[in-house]
C-alpha cells in the first residue's frame, strides 16, 4: 500500500482553500469522467480524483490527513512493506462519528480504507447529526482517541484531556481549535472502550440541543506491561540458577510486587500466570510474566572462571534440538 498524495492528485498546494479544492476537482472530474473522456485511464484518473476530493473537502478528514508527515510516510513505504498509519495518527483529535458517508468506498483505494474505512466508531446519531427535536435539530456526536496511563485503569482517576478539533476559517482553510476537558476515568476502563460526555458533542441548530463526545480508551506505552485485552504480559527476567534450580522471586504488578514462584527447570519464555492480576473488573484479567533468563557479565577473572567450569562441568548442547 503507497502513500497517496491528494494534494498532488487535485493539483493544489496543501494550504488550498475549500474553493479552490473544489474548482480543481470539478475541472478533473470534466476532463475524465468515463462517459467524456477518450483517454485509456480516465477511470483510474477519475476515481482518484474522486478519492482526493472526498479526503480534502471535509474539514475533519482533511485536518486529519494533515497529521501524517508525507515526507516520513514515503521514506516508510520506500523502506519495504508499504505504508501504514502511524498508530497515534489520530490521538485526540475529534472528528464525527460514522468515518466515510458519502458514495461507494469500494471504488477507494487501501491507503484510504486504512484511514477512514474502519470507520470511527460514535454513538447514535455521530454520523450525520441526530434526530430533529422541537424547535431545532440536534448536533453530531463527535469521537476522539484518547491516551491514559495504565495505572489509571486500576484505581480510576480524573484527568484533564486536551482535545483538537478541525475548523474553518473564513476563507474555508482548515484550522484547529483546542480544548480541555476534565474526565473521569472509571476504575477497569478497557482499550477501546468508550466513554460518554454527554453535549460535548458539535451544538445543534436552530436550539436543538448539543450532540455528545465519545471518548475511545488507549493506553500510553509501558515500561513494563504490554495489555492484552484484559490481561497483561510481564517480560520479567531471571538469572540462570533461578530457572534451573528454582526461586522465588519478586516480579512487579501495577499494584506492587508480588513473590513469584519459578519452578525448577524452566526455560526462557515459559508463562507463568498470576491469577486476577491483570486489569480490575467484574471478571479480571491475568498478569502473564514471560521469563526471560539473564546472564551475568564475564567482566573480570572469577566471573570468567565460572563460565569456563562450566563449559567443562556441564554436558549440555543447547542446539541438540538442532541436529548439529
Amino acid at each position: 500500500m503507497e502513500y497517496k498524495d491528494y494534494y498532488k492528485t487535485l493539483g493544489v498546494s496543501r494550504d488550498a482553500s475549500a474553493d479552490e479544492i473544489k474548482r480543481a476537482y470539478r475541472r478533473l472530474a470534466r476532463k475524465y469522467h468515463p462517459d467524456v473522456s477518450k483517454e485509456p485511464d480516465a477511470a483510474d484518473k477519475f476515481r482518484a480524483a474522486n478519492e482526493a476530493y472526498e479526503v480534502l473537502k471535509d474539514p475533519e478528514k482533511r485536518a486529519a490527513y494533515d497529521r501524517i508527515d508525507p515526507d516520513a510516510a514515503r521514506a516508510s513505504g520506500a523502506r519495504g512493506g508499504g505504508f501504514q498509519p502511524p498508530p497515534d495518527w489520530d490521538r485526540g483529535f475529534e472528528f464525527h462519528g460514522g468515518g466515510y458517508t458519502g458514495g461507494d468506498s469500494a471504488d477507494f483505494s487501501d491507503f484510504f480504507e486504512s484511514l477512514f474505512g474502519r470507520g470511527f466508531a460514535g454513538g447514535p446519531g455521530a454520523a450525520a447529526g441526530g434526530p430533529r427535536q422541537r424547535g431545532g435539530m440536534r448536533g453530531r456526536d463527535h469521537v476522539a482517541r484518547v491516551e491514559i496511563d495504565l495505572e489509571d485503569a486500576f484505581t480510576g482517576a480524573t484527568r484533564d484531556l486536551t482535545l483538537n478539533a478541525p475548523d474553518t476559517d473564513a476563507q474555508g482553510r482548515v484550522t484547529h481549535r483546542e480544548r480541555t476537558l476534565r474526565v473521569r476515568i472509571p476504575k477497569g476502563v478497557r482499550a477501546g472502550q468508550q466513554l460518554r460526555l454527554s453535549g460535548q458533542g458539535m451544538p445543534g441548530m436552530a436550539g436543538g440541543e448539543a450532540g455528545d463526545l465519545y471518548l475511545e480508551i488507549a493506553f500510553r506505552a509501558h515500561p513494563h506491561f504490554r495489555v492484552d485485552g484484559a490481561d497483561l504480559i510481564l517480560d520479567l527476567p531471571v538469572a540462570p540458577w533461578e530457572a534451573a534450580l528454582g526461586a522465588t522471586v519478586k516480579a512487579p504488578t501495577p499494584a506492587g510486587p508480588v513473590d513469584l514462584r519459578i519452578p525448577p527447570n524452566s526455560n526462557g519464555g515459559r508463562r507463568l500466570r498470576l491469577k486476577g492480576r491483570g486489569l480490575p473488573g467484574a471478571t479480571p484479567g491475568d498478569l502473564y510474566a514471560v521469563l526471560r533468563i539473564t546472564l551475568p557479565p564475564a567482566d573480570d577473572e572469577a566471573a570468567r572462571a565460572l563460565y569456563e567450569r562450566m563449559a567443562d562441568e556441564l554436558a549440555f548442547n543447547p542446539r541438540a534440538r538442532l541436529g548439529v
